[in-house]
């Protein structure tokens, strides 16, 4: 296994201020030589410090790395990118090209066949535009003076031309148009907003704007785009330009009642030269990804057998295209979700999730399928979800990104058996700091005896001989289908650095363990996958390192339900944060983003003919039994989880007098930790929220006043 696990030796680190009167003012602090002080333990501002690699690919030769490197910029609480390259036989390590202050924020790479250019979009003082930078000559063209962003940047096989994705505007009719004119210079109170969308509105990008999604192509030495796609139809994601005849194949659903089909799409052409649309595969459930051989004769594609279930993986399709009558998948026997897949040679590499990791496998188009003994991560930051990117070569070459439990992901070489570690982009966060000490927890359900992954994070220089007993803080994720692994999460790290034990687990609903495990939650959420969340507190106490007495329980989206149902179940806990939750299912099938979605897969059926059923699993209806000090927090801007979701849970707890405070982050989408602010903003409310009722704490708080006075 790759994956470097946390060494044995931080066992033996000297212990720093382990659990008593530990909190964010009185970190632990080294004095060093002279009056420079020496931090030992995170800190909130370390967020701003944290880098991350992305989305790498190889030149042609094979010999460099162009990858994106990820920062956290302080002055505009945002996430910057930059492209950079490392020769991988001297280990140069450079930026792409020098900084130009009209060339903000190069992303989304893209080789030309030739191998001499790089197309990568980035934002001008008109927006995002389309560049290249000449390998050759160290030159940068702008392209593209566009309107709105462009996307999924694609090469024509002989590189005159770039195919991309790009909103187009269009027109919303007024309803009533006899408003009377506005005299000069008169202050009134604006226009109506018309809608007459299903799909109105979208968490991260807020009120749809009126217009579609179509296919553009622009010559790469200088010109205007033209339009190839038409209609009322969005055509977004992954594109494939045939190697012999002027098509692009891409996926859509250009069904005139696609609103109401989340789930559906088909695979697609579209002529370069006449704009002829032509419908390619039209099998049940959605097709995408599309992939074409190097002689054009295959079409390869990812496809879901939908059933409406809430969790469904997806296969590896394909197609000859002188029949697409007859599909094959080439990975029926892998019940796993599918993540990314890129040519090499005539293989296809792909990532998929799987036991709370992301690893490689490779399949050829005869079907003899090879799991690769890799694993890629780390590049979520704020929790400790599954994630990854890869890149081949055409030597057999493949880059990885790749984490440490306690560091975010870098570049790692594999050629052969042979791993090499090309980049090293956090040493000066985590070079000279101790990091929470993380171990595997082996839980089985109460229920069934269902295997449950789990992790534990102790704070930093924990002793594992020490007889004193932590405050516990469960960390539940969202989803309910996702999943967290053995990964880099800052969030978990800054919370062992408050001095606590952290606990994650995979409790079944989550994905990466086939779609049984996944759908034991169908149409039954929450329900026993409460259960296994006690289970993995039970089993950290069992460890003889916990206090009973101090623990809590916090979660976001799916972990927010979680954390609302479980505190309607037990006053185990000594307080609770909620974020972002449903606390109503009737109310949030009516009021998120992605109604028609939720409505078929998650629900059996319409909302208004199953209330009881919907009510049953709904936290609200727990809300009388709770006793447990709750924190609320969401995003103000959160159209996924809609804050009206947490006002209702937050007005039946005053009600009831329960301790309770509502956290509104401005701004924010359901991603809260989207801007790095916002994540220390996060963690901050939940730290000091769970500190207040912390008995150790608050007898630590007590203790230190007396020595004072």
């Amino acid at each position: 296994m790759l994956k470097i696990k946390l060494k044995k030796a931080l066992l033996s680190l000297s212990c720093i201020a382990m659990c008593a009167g530990f909190s964010a003012s009185n970190q632990a602090v080294e004095q060093g030589d002279g009056n420079q002080e020496h931090i030992s333990t995170l800190r909130y501002q370390d967020v701003f410090n944290l880098e991350v690699a992305a989305s790498p690919l190889f030149t042609a030769d094979s010999k460099s790395i162009i990858y994106e490197r990820v920062s956290m910029d302080i002055m505009t609480d945002s996430r910057r990118i930059a492209l950079w390259q490392i020769d991988i036989d001297s280990g140069k390590h450079s930026p792409l090209f020098n900084v130009n202050p009209s060339v903000k924020n190069p992303r989304q790479a893209s080789l030309s066949p030739d191998g001499e250019r790089v197309a990568f979009i980035a934002n001008d003082a008109n927006g995002a535009q389309i560049f290249t930078y000449d390998l050759r000559t160290a030159s940068i063209t702008q392209l593209s003076y566009l309107q709105d962003s462009p996307s999924n940047l694609t090469w024509s096989p002989d590189g005159k031309h770039i195919a991309f994705t790009m909103f187009t505007p269009g027109k919303t009719d007024a309803i009533f148009k006899d408003m009377p004119n506005k005299p000069e210079q008169a202050q009134w109170a604006g226009g109506a907003k018309v809608i007459d969308k299903t799909l109105y509105r979208r968490d991260g990008s807020g009120y749809v704007a009126a217009g579609f999604d179509h296919i553009y192509i622009i010559p790469t030495d200088g010109g205007t785009p033209r339009q190839l796609t038409n209609g009322d139809y969005h055509h977004r994601g992954q594109m494939a330009w045939h190697p012999k005849q002027d098509l692009i194949y891409f996926s859509a659903n250009r069904s005139d009642n696609w609103e109401l089909e989340p789930y559906e799409s088909n695979i697609y052409s579209v002529s370069t030269q006449s704009a002829e649309i032509r419908e390619v595969t039209s099998y049940p459930g959605p097709e995408s990804a599309p992939m074409l051989s190097e002689n054009g004769n295959t079409l390869v594609f990812q496809w879901v057998n939908d059933r409406k279930l809430s969790y469904q993986v997806n296969q590896i399709m394909a197609v000859d295209l002188d029949d697409t009558s007859t599909p094959r998948s080439l990975t029926p026997e892998l019940d796993r979700q599918i993540q990314d897949a890129k040519w090499q040679d005539d293989d296809i590499v792909f990532s998929y999730i799987d036991g709370g990791e992301t690893r490689l496998a490779k399949v050829t188009l005869g079907g003899k399928f090879t799991k690769l003994p890799l694993e890629i991560g780390g590049q979520s930051v704020g929790r400790p979800y599954t994630s990854g990117d890869f890149a081949t070569a055409e030597n057999g070459s493949l880059v990885i990104v790749q984490d440490e439990s306690n560091r975010p992901g870098d570049l790692v070489l594999v050629k052969g058996k042979k791993k090499s570690v090309l980049s090293d982009l956090n040493s000066d966060v985590f070079g000279h700091i101790n990091t929470a000490v993380i171990e595997p927890i082996n839980v089985r359900s109460s229920i069934d005896d269902l295997p449950i992954d789990a992790w534990i994070a102790y704070p930093p220089g924990f002793d594992s001989n020490s007889t004193e007993k932590l405050p516990l803080i469960i960390e539940i994720h969202g989803g309910p289908h996702a999943a967290y692994g053995d990964t880099f999460s800052m969030e978990v790290q800054l919370m062992a650095a408050q001095g606590y034990a952290v606990v994650w687990s995979n409790p079944r609903g989550s994905s990466s363990y086939g779609e049984d495990f996944a759908n034991t939650i169908h149409h039954n959420y929450p329900s026993n996958d409460y259960q296994d969340l006690m289970d993995v507190v039970d089993a950290s106490i069992a460890t003889g390192r916990i206090d009973e007495n101090n623990l809590f329980i916090t979660g976001g989206s799916g972990g927010g339900v979680l954390t609302a149902w479980s505190i309607g179940k037990t006053d185990r806990f000594a307080a609770a944060v909620v974020a972002k939750p449903v606390i109503n299912w009737l109310s949030f099938a009516l009021t998120a983003d992605a109604y028609p979605f939720f409505t078929q897969y998650w629900m059996s059926d319409m909302p208004w003919n199953i209330h009881d059923k919907l009510w049953a699993h709904s936290p609200l209806s727990l809300v009388g039994n709770v006793k447990t000090p709750t924190m609320l927090l969401t995003g103000e801007a959160d159209y996924r989880t809609p804050i009206s979701e947490t006002e209702q849970y937050y007005h039946a707890l005053r009600l009831q007098k329960i301790p309770s405070v509502m956290v509104r982050i401005p701004g924010a989408s359901h991603g809260i930790a989207a801007r790095p602010s916002h994540l220390i903003q996060k963690v901050g409310n939940i730290v000091s929220w769970f500190d207040r009722y912390n008995s150790q704490k608050r007898q630590g708080e007590t203790q230190n006043k007396h020595e004072t006075k």
